[in-house]
């Protein structure tokens, strides 16, 4: 894939960790963490963008951090390494585990300057997925689990495991920033919208979202909040009646009969065909 140009090099979430967006392909991220001397990136698909965006700034890297082995995700790994031989920090038992030289289960930790981030095991897109929770500067970066208004395909787990793992993400601190992989808002704000048509808070943020992509902006980090607000599958648990009628008309069956995992299943088949 040929290489872009960073559309945002300014860091848009100060804390003691500066995260800066880096675009690769045609709608990945791939997030620059930065504190001093310290440079991490997560999931780099693409080399050649993180080389410039780094040669840039005048900054080395100092680690990389793995969420699944989708290639997107990890295709710009070896090239990287040839250039800074730095650890690489990725899920235990991946099939991309060959990359990694630090094999990362749940509960365990991750240290940038003098923050801490919390691994989690979050199975469903992929079996080998994880996240990079920080619980002091309020940032996830959850790969392709959890996107702004919506959620990854399930590919390689269950319906009931990606339900679980969207549901461990829901219950962390409202405020909590989402740093997902993709640039994928706009299309799954439609899908939600097919679904509760009347939710006022997903009709203002999609309106606030085009803005932004009309400007060349990303819509990234979403919040917790806004996602438990606008997001259908963070919403499933309990159905709305905009969400049973539209379940119904599209085919899906009466989702007040169905739990929150069986609801959610049904709305994942949706988009699917959406």
């Amino acid at each position: 894939m040929p290489a872009t140009t960073p559309i945002h090099v300014t860091p848009i979430h100060v804390t003691p960790i500066q995260v800066t967006p880096i675009p690769a392909f045609n709608d990945n991220y791939i997030w620059l963490l930065r504190s001093g001397s310290e440079a991490v990136v997560v999931d780099p698909g693409d080399a050649e963008v993180v080389t410039e965006q780094l040669q840039q700034l005048g900054i080395a890297l100092t680690a990389i951090w793995i969420t699944h082995h989708h290639p997107d995700h990890v295709g710009g790994v070896e090239r990287l390494l040839e250039r800074w031989p730095v650890p690489v920090f990725g899920p235990a038992g991946s099939p991309a585990e060959q990359l990694f030289s630090v094999h990362l289960t749940a509960g365990q930790q991750l240290q940038l300057g003098t923050t801490r981030f919390d691994v989690l095991a979050i199975p469903g897109h992929t079996l080998d997925h994880i996240a990079f929770y920080c619980a002091e500067s309020a940032m996830l970066f959850c790969g392709d689990t959890l996107f702004a208004g919506g959620c990854g395909r399930v590919f390689e787990g269950t319906f009931e495991q990606m339900y679980q793992s969207l549901q461990q993400l829901a219950a962390l601190p409202a405020d909590t920033a989402i740093y997902c992989a993709h640039e994928y808002t706009l299309a799954n704000l439609a899908f939600a919208s097919a679904v509760e048509p009347d939710n006022v808070d997903l009709q203002q943020r999609l309106q606030r979202d085009q803005q932004l992509r009309q400007h060349g902006q990303p819509t990234l980090p979403s919040t917790l909040a806004s996602e438990l607000a606008t997001n259908p599958f963070l919403r499933c648990e309990t159905a709305t009646e905009a969400m049973t009628r539209a379940l119904l008309e599209a085919g899906f069956g009466d989702s007040t009969a169905l739990n929150g995992a069986a609801r959610f299943a049904a709305l994942r088949r949706w988009k699917d065909s959406f």
